[in-house]
């Protein structure tokens, strides 16, 4: 079992690209020429972000890293935020290399999937300030953030077990690759270690932790695609399912809104009731993994002139609420109040180290 490493205190962010034509840049407002305050005086630190394919709103981990981005702003005025959208990953090497050219302070790239391209970048480009959510590092010049989600997704499974009629659950991910992965080993383990203490025998389909095999749409971005594999679960007996792949689960709570309450959904990266509100009826509770606060953070640090250290970068856990549930928001009168508790006793034993989370695909 991985010890839990909640003790570890880092800083994520994913480095960004910039824009091949400029339709294709999301910019905040300039500073008008004529203030007099600080922050048109101050140097402006450019904050620059490289989508992954899911796009900037995609509800989830590329929308929570913009959102922190615009946050930093609110701390220091002089950040310049701008961001490029990456339609396919062909575009990830020329976006991140287009904010290069336009000498951007800080580069983001978002999604592990940027981490061959960006360590190109990075190499070629040693005196530029590169970051990275959901890789690890990979240069002297790149700020890592990677979050053990297998953590909180270990509640999300103890949860869904416990709160599921049917006795059968379910699980998909966007793409087979670790920061996918990761949930869906969180969620199985949880579910286990439920049926172990109630000696219950909940089922949980789409994955299998033991063969890292599953179900997945191949797609972050496409809700039909959730859509068909949900309604699959959900006529296999599921009647809670846990999408891991951005806008593509969206799918999966249309399916439930449609199921007259029959159906869940655990939703992933930004607590669903505030990123796809009009879905807030299905969502019992989101795996929050923290990347708007870790983004912020990065950003203020850097905008603020202090250095950004690949070494060891920022692990979000339980411990520093880097992860965690989201509030059960509709929900929480539906959940037994015995189960909240133990859901919340589950947490503080995983953080003591009592109740340990293994993972092959957790950030090491």
């Amino acid at each position: 079992m991985r010890p839990v490493r909640g003790k570890r205190i880092l800083a994520v962010l994913a480095v960004g690209g910039l824009a091949l034509t400029a339709a294709a840049c999301g910019k905040a407002p300039e500073t008008p020429s004529g203030s007099s305050s600080s922050a048109a005086t101050a140097a402006a630190y450019k904050a620059c972000m490289v989508t992954d394919t899911g796009g900037i709103d995609d509800k989830s981990f590329n929308a929570s890293a913009w959102a922190g981005i615009q946050a930093a702003k609110t701390q220091a005025p002089n950040v310049d935020p701008s961001y490029v959208a990456s339609t396919a990953e062909a575009d990830y090497e020329p976006n991140l290399r287009g904010f290069v050219t336009k000498k951007c302070n800080f580069i983001l790239a978002v999604g592990g999937l940027m981490g061959d391209a960006l360590k190109k970048v990075a190499t070629d480009n040693a005196s530029s300030q590169f970051a990275i959510v959901d890789s690890g590092s990979t240069g002297a010049n790149v700020y890592p953030m990677q979050f053990a989600t297998d953590q909180a997704a270990f509640l999300a499974g103890y949860l869904a077990a416990g709160y599921s009629k049917t006795g059968t659950v379910a699980t998909f991910g966007g793409l087979k690759i670790p920061p996918v992965t990761v949930f869906m080993d969180g969620f199985v383990d949880g579910v286990a270690y439920y049926n172990k203490q109630k000696s219950k025998s909940v089922k949980v389909l789409g994955w299998d932790k033991a063969k890292q095999a599953g179900s997945f749409t191949d797609d972050f971005a496409s809700p039909a695609k959730g859509k068909a594999l949900a309604n699959t679960f959900v006529g296999q007996g599921a009647d809670i399912v846990f999408p891991v792949a951005g806008g593509t689960g969206l799918g999966a709570a249309e399916v439930a809104q449609g199921s007259s309450g029959k159906v869940s959904i655990i939703w992933v990266d930004q607590d669903g009731c505030k990123s796809a509100a009009q879905y807030c009826n299905v969502f019992l509770t989101t795996v929050v993994k923290n990347i708007t606060d870790a983004v912020q953070k990065a950003v203020v640090t850097g905008a603020g002139g202090q250095p950004l250290s690949p070494t060891p970068g920022y692990l979000g856990t339980l411990e520093n609420n880097g992860v965690q549930l989201a509030p059960y928001n509709q929900f929480d009168s539906k959940v037994d109040a015995g189960l909240k508790s133990e859901v919340e006793q589950l947490k503080q034993d995983i953080i003591s180290g009592k109740v340990t989370v293994e993972s092959a695909n957790a950030p090491k």
